[in-house]
């Protein structure tokens, strides 16, 4: 169990109020933690071709694309037990040496996995359903959770498995875990990553499982037809979902 009491909080899908009492804190004045570019600079995601980049930089209003944007100056407005609020100064650089200086909010989010949990043998597949503030009902979903720090992305799916449906995996040879892609989920204003992927077990125990108080999650093993009927609306849960559709198809 993680100690903030972060435990089976889904991608996007965070607990987590926005009260400014024990849940949180609104906060005018103080300045951010953050001393440098570090937690923002990650989310810069290089991998255009060259002479795409080439092609984009003709529309260009002024700002060079090419070059790394600066961060100015961050102040955290909200620090809560899932996410920080920081309204964040930005550099955007120009193509006459200069800067444009512009200011967004970012919701500072820790990375998380999201699970689509194949039981081979059966060729069933791991549903859960739990309620989830930004759509506001009891909705369908997959296992998915955050990774604590210094966390390797793969042992925090199997403790997150373990923790929201009792599935625990033995052994390194009873699970084989295909990474899908990793994912921003919502790019323009948090720097939650996903890390998407398909947990294939072949043998595996059930065990106790383990929530905090606030948190109800019920779980199911489902054929492929339940799941595609079932209507997983979140977008990196459906990421996998697709993913897995795609080489279904290609098996027919």
């Amino acid at each position: 169990m993680m100690a903030d009491h972060r435990h089976g909080i889904g991608c996007g899908d965070a607990n987590g109020t926005m009260d400014g009492t024990a849940n949180g804190t609104v906060k005018g004045t103080t300045a951010s933690a953050v001393p440098t570019d570090a937690r923002i600079a990650g989310m810069r995601v290089d991998r255009i071709p060259a002479e795409v980049s080439r092609r984009l930089t003709e529309s260009s209003d002024g700002v060079d694309m090419d070059a790394e944007p600066r961060i100015a100056g961050s102040e955290t407005v909200y620090s809560g037990p899932i996410f920080d609020i920081q309204n964040v100064i930005i550099d955007l650089p120009t193509t006459s040496g200069g800067a444009d200086r512009i200011q967004r909010q970012l919701i500072h989010h820790a990375p998380c996995v999201v699970m689509l949990v194949h039981d081979v043998e059966r060729d069933l597949y791991l549903l859960e359903r739990e309620y989830r503030i930004g759509s506001h009902g009891f909705v369908p979903g997959l296992p998915a959770g955050l990774i604590d720090p210094g966390e390797d992305v793969e042992h925090a799916a199997m403790r997150e498995l373990a923790e929201e449906t009792g599935v625990v995996v033995e052994g390194p040879d009873d699970v084989r875990i295909e990474r899908v892609e990793d994912c921003y989920s919502s790019e323009g204003m948090t720097d939650e990553l996903a890390h998407i992927m398909i947990v294939r077990l072949r043998r595996f125990t059930m065990k106790p499982r383990h929530f905090d108080d606030s948190e109800h999650v019920e779980s199911a093993w489902v054929t492929w037809r339940e799941l595609m009927d079932s209507h997983v609306a979140a977008s990196n849960s459906t990421i996998a979902i697709l993913h897995e559709r795609l080489r279904r198809e290609r098996r027919r």
